[in-house]
């Protein structure tokens, strides 16, 4: 009798140590159902920054780490603030050359748009009315797509060679297209980089690694407030 009564207290406690155990592994489970849902939650609420332009912000001859983009990716990161970098450069491109690209990259969200174009048009002469025209059918584009967005443009200059009047009239765009559709300007997206040969690669055009940090700050001085 005795026997019988200890095997069943023995059986007993399986089944009460199989029902903890399966408890347990649910409220785990919970848990980790939980915890991918806020890191699911967390990557949706994120916003999208696009940066897009030439080889200036794709990074030609950096570790993809070291462009511009991915240096103001790094400060969002190290102040937890709820943005992802996209950097859409492209060595060569050009305003019109953007102008055939831009519907691509606003199939994702873009709440922030960083617009880089139109040196590589100044340094092949091309007239400036047409890179004034590509450039604000992008920019009507992407108010078309995403009007909330916040938008940027990045100033650029070209050198002196050009002539007076094409280098003045070209410096003019970028203030006159950020007047014109509300943007943020930075003045002059290679201050403190342009003509100074130890921040610049071989070719005398673009940044060293060293360079492109200071186009980071050149950058992150006008981006931050509006994030």
């Amino acid at each position: 009798m005795l026997r019988k009564r200890l095997m069943g207290l023995f059986v007993l406690s399986l089944i009460l140590l199989s029902c903890g155990n399966q408890q347990s592994k649910s409220n785990t489970d919970k848990t980790l159902d939980s915890a991918d849902q806020k890191v699911s939650v967390a990557a949706a609420k994120k916003k999208n920054i696009l940066f897009f332009g030439t080889s200036l912000t794709a990074g030609y001859g950096l570790d993809p780490t070291e462009a511009y983009p991915a240096l103001i990716q790094n400060r969002i990161d190290s102040l937890k603030m709820p943005y992802n970098v996209i950097n859409g450069g492209l060595s060569g491109e050009t305003s019109a050359g953007g102008k055939g690209r831009i519907d691509w990259l606003l199939k994702q969200p873009v709440d922030i748009f960083v617009l880089e174009l139109g040196a590589n048009d100044g340094l092949r002469g091309l007239p400036v009315a047409q890179t004034i025209k590509n450039l604000q059918d992008i920019i009507d584009r992407v108010k078309a797509k995403y009007p909330d967005a916040k938008m940027v443009i990045a100033g650029m200059q070209v050198p002196p060679n050009m002539g007076a009047k094409y280098a003045a009239d070209f410096k003019n765009i970028f203030p006159n297209l950020a007047k014109k559709n509300q943007m943020a300007l930075i003045p002059f997206l290679l201050d403190k980089v342009g003509g100074v040969p130890k921040l610049n690669q071989a070719d005398g055009i673009h940044p060293t690694a060293e360079g492109d940090k200071i186009l980071a700050e050149n950058v992150w001085v006008v981006l931050k407030g509006l994030l």
